[in-house]
């Protein structure tokens, strides 16, 4: 820098000082004039799903060594994962039982709305289901569709456990072959391999029973239903131990239809994971932004101003001084 003021100064009557000064004070006028320059950046917007089906109330996972329901865990780390994404990320969160998908609002900043955000999680509760079925592979069609309703394309991060209910069969099997939409689509296992039984639970979060085996048994000459079929209420709990039906998550399944469209497949027993997987999908889209020079140009002004100063002799003498 001292170099080029030297050149310049060669060619002019100024001093080294004055020019210095001159060139400082044309940079930081340039920085109070704050010029920008046109970049492209990416967006990320996230649509996060919960599965609050009733197998989600399953206790099989553990925070801090404490036993806690799939659900609780979920929550856990949807606030954890908050907490990480950058400002300017965009954020829904959705709610999947049945066979269907609802956001609880398109896209919002998560900055702006950090808390509206958590408390929408903080809420999450299997009570807020419409439908007592849980078909995983029929709601990415639904879901492909909200997302095409939304005002920018999102990315999404799906939570469950796996569990279909009913249990699908050659005639209740959905073809994804001809599914689009599904591509980076980031599906989160929430369950233990072991599996637990799934808790019965009244309308005040009080627990009555157990599932029993025969809730998933198979109706004799017809497909598989569950009591959202039937059309009326199942208040039959497990008559003992051996009875109830182990839920656990169903991984290899899970593996299967996220390869079928072209998702990305991550267990969520650790938070570093699901982000590791997320950083895989794609951006939303990219759009461009106005890069301002505003500080660029101030430092460089700091910088010429300060040269006035500093002589390299005058350093050499004080490091030569500091060593005796």
């Amino acid at each position: 820098m001292k170099e080029w003021l030297k050149k310049i100064k060669s060619r002019s009557n100024l001093d080294s000082d004055t020019l210095s000064l001159i060139v400082a004070i044309g940079f930081m006028a340039l920085a109070i004039i704050n010029p920008s320059i046109p970049l492209k950046h990416n967006i990320y917007n996230y649509m996060f799903v919960a599965d609050i089906s009733q197998s989600m109330n399953t206790v099989d996972m553990s925070i801090m060594n404490k036993p806690v329901s799939r659900l609780q865990y979920m929550k856990h780390s949807l606030h954890e994962i908050m907490s990480e994404l950058p400002c300017g990320t965009k954020v829904s969160i959705g709610m999947f039982v049945g066979v269907s998908v609802a956001a609880s609002y398109t896209p919002i900043e998560v900055c702006e709305n950090f808390d509206a955000i958590e408390d929408t999680i903080d809420h999450l509760d299997w009570r807020s289901g419409w439908s007592g079925n849980s078909r995983v592979r029929e709601s990415f069609f639904t879901l492909a569709r909200l997302i095409r309703s939304f005002p920018e394309n999102s990315q999404v991060v799906y939570f469950t456990d796996g569990e279909e209910a009913p249990k699908l069969h050659a005639f209740n099997t959905k073809d994804l072959a001809q599914f689009q939409g599904g591509s980076d689509w980031v599906i989160v296992g929430i369950g233990s391999l072991k599996g637990a039984p799934i808790p019965k639970l009244d309308g005040k979060n009080q627990l009555i029973g157990y599932w029993s085996n025969e809730s998933f048994a198979l109706q004799p000459g017809i497909a598989q239903i569950s009591e959202a079929n039937i059309g009326t209420r199942d208040d039959n709990v497990a008559g003992g131990e051996s009875d109830r039906y182990m839920s656990k998550l169903d991984e290899a399944y899970l593996k299967d239809i996220t390869k079928q469209i072209n998702g990305i497949y991550v267990r969520g027993d650790s938070v570093l994971n699901i982000l590791s997987a997320m950083k895989k999908q794609k951006p939303a889209w990219q759009d461009k932004a106005d890069f301002h020079l505003k500080w660029f140009f101030a430092s460089l002004a700091g910088i010429i101003f300060s040269l006035r100063f500093i002589s390299i002799k005058k350093i050499i003498h004080h490091v030569i001084k500091f060593r005796k």
